[in-house]
């Protein structure tokens, strides 16, 4: 069984861990090293089978703009009767943070594991990511946009039309302060079974 050093300082990162905007990231994003980490660590989920049924797309650096793009022309296909604001607006969902990266569910036929329980395992990836990349100081938000249900736009992030996306974590440093939000009465959430 393994046993936690400090728990202490985990459970007070967990009970104090917020979510960032997209919007308001700035700074660096992983470098090379802390990225190979987050990666490893994010993979330390429950997999029923050890299917692995998930996959990565790292979007840094020019790549953001590039895809970008992509999205820019889908959408404009999509609403031709959308101006020059709008558009550039899609184009540049992926460069709001340094890092975007693309979580892939990839579900597998399995005669004992249904989809439903890969597509938890890739949520719980997702999670692990988020809180790796926190742990390492930088700040994350786990979303998902039109381009994760849009074949066309899923297609331009290099995705296979039965892979669906379990989230886009945006990493960098937030440019604005932190604001918790109102969390669940777990009172109103747990029913005793008898």
């Amino acid at each position: 069984m393994t046993q936690l050093n400090d728990t202490s300082s985990l459970l007070s990162f967990l009970k104090t861990r917020k979510s960032a905007s997209a919007k308001a990231m700035g700074g660096e994003g992983p470098n090379a090293s802390q990225l190979d980490q987050i990666l490893q660590l994010a993979v330390r989920v429950p997999d029923h089978g050890k299917l692995a049924p998930w996959r990565f797309i790292i979007f840094q650096d020019g790549a953001r703009a590039a895809v970008g793009e992509k999205f820019r022309s889908r959408w404009a296909e999509m609403n031709p009767a959308h101006g020059p604001d709008i558009l550039n607006f899609q184009a540049a969902l992926f460069t709001r943070a340094p890092m975007v990266i693309v979580v892939v569910s990839a579900t597998q036929t399995h005669p004992k594991i249904p989809p439903w329980e890969q597509q938890m395992s890739a949520a719980a990836v997702c999670f692990n990511l988020e809180l790796a990349a926190q742990a390492l100081g930088f700040d994350v938000q786990w979303q998902t946009d039109w381009v994760s249900y849009d074949d066309g736009a899923k297609a331009a992030m290099g995705m296979t039309s039965d892979e669906q996306v379990a989230g886009l974590i945006y990493i960098g440093k937030t440019t604005v302060p932190l604001e918790d939000r109102p969390r669940p009465d777990i009172s109103k959430l747990v029913t005793n079974w008898s």
